[in-house]
C-alpha cells in the first residue's frame, strides 16, 4: 500500500508549523513532544520492523498507542504523569492532524478518546517559619559559597520562583534600591518583576 497520508510529512509540518510558528509553544514543550514521537517512532519500529520515513497515519491506531504508554510504565519505569504526558503531546499531533487528514477522522476521534491515567494527587505542603529559618541558617556565612547559597535560599523563599527561573537569572535581572525587585521570565514566557 502507497502511505498516501505522509505520516512523516505530516509530523514535520506539526512541529515548524504548529508548535512553532502558529502555536509559539516554549522550547521545552517542543523537546517534551520531540522526545515523546522519538520514543513512540522507536516503540512502532520494533513492534511492526516499519521505519519512521514508512509509516502511515493508520499505522498509529488507539491499540498500538496504548502498548506504547503501557511500556513506558513497564519497561521505563515511567508513572502515571509522565504517561498522561506522552498522552497529551500524542493527542496535540492527532488534533492538528485532524484538520490535515480529514479523512482518517474516524482513527483520529479514537485516539483523542483514549483516557488519561488517573493518579493519586498530593497535595503540595508548605513550610512553616521556623522551617524556613532552619533552612536559611544551614549555609555558613563565613564562606563566600554559603554567603550565595543563603541568599539564592532567600531569594526563592521570598519570590516564590520556581528552580527553572531561579537558575536563569541574571545579575542585570536584580534591582536594589527604592522599590527593590527581581525581573525574571516565568512559565509561558511571561514576564515578571517581583519585590
Amino acid at each position: 500500500m502507497k502511505n498516501e497520508s505522509g505520516f512523516p510529512r505530516l509530523l514535520e509540518r506539526f512541529f515548524t508549523q504548529r508548535l512553532i510558528a502558529q502555536r509559539q509553544v516554549s522550547t521545552h514543550t517542543i523537546a517534551s513532544y520531540r522526545d515523546t514521537f522519538r520514543l513512540l517512532l522507536q516503540f512502532v519500529e520494533k513492534q511492526s520492523g516499519k521505519p519512521p520515513f514508512r509509516l502511515a497515519l493508520t499505522d498509529l491506531d488507539p491499540p498500538l498507542i496504548g502498548a506504547f504508554l503501557d511500556g513506558l510504565e513497564k519497561d521505563r519505569g515511567n508513572g502515571a504523569r509522565s504517561r498522561n504526558l506522552r498522552l497529551t503531546a500524542i493527542r496535540s499531533f492527532y488534533r492538528y492532524a485532524a484538520y490535515e487528514e480529514p479523512a482518517q477522522s474516524g482513527l483520529i476521534q479514537r485516539v483523542l478518546a483514549m483516557p488519561a491515567k488517573r493518579y493519586e494527587k498530593k497535595l503540595v505542603g508548605f513550610l512553616i517559619r521556623p522551617e524556613i529559618e532552619a533552612i536559611l541558617d544551614a549555609p555558613d556565612l563565613d564562606t563566600w559559597t554559603g554567603r550565595r547559597d543563603r541568599t539564592f535560599l532567600l531569594v526563592a523563599v521570598q519570590t516564590g520562583l520556581r528552580l527553572s527561573e531561579m537558575t536563569s537569572l541574571c545579575r542585570e535581572d536584580v534591582v536594589l534600591g527604592t522599590g527593590a525587585h527581581v525581573r525574571c521570565m516565568g512559565k509561558g514566557e511571561k514576564s515578571a518583576a517581583l519585590p
